[in-house]
């Protein structure tokens, strides 16, 4: 029998739960479709993340090296966020798993509608 029992680092625990977030894989496929974006850019593209979780949700991403943060000296200050080659390394399993979920999105949805009925 496989155990899982926590012992110190375990990346499914460490790092998928970063990832698995409800903003995290949405700001990664958003760099990856349009490039090096600064702050407004992303929110808009969203759509419905808030500005204070959209800048958690970018310093987590940055602290784990997936994103890059590059500040501008100028007035005002522009911010502009892009992938980094670790954040481009993984965007090929992010987008299988959204292919995943585009080709079951219609099974999993009318099973959800079937419990609560």
């Amino acid at each position: 029998m496989k155990s899982f029992h926590y012992t110190g680092t375990c990346p499914i625990r460490d790092v998928l739960s970063r990832l698995g977030d409800k903003w995290s894989m949405l700001i990664l496929v958003t760099l990856k479709a349009n490039g090096t974006m600064r702050f407004g850019d992303i929110q808009k593209s969203i759509g419905d993340i808030s500005q204070r979780m959209l800048t958690v949700t970018l310093r987590s991403l940055e602290a784990d090296g997936l994103i890059a943060r590059k500040v501008y000296a100028e007035v005002p200050p522009r911010v502009e966020y892009c992938l980094t080659e670790t954040g481009f390394s993984l965007m090929p399993h992010v987008e299988s798993l959204v292919g995943w979920a585009l080709e079951h999105i219609d099974e999993i949805l009318n099973r959800r509608s079937l419990q609560t009925e």
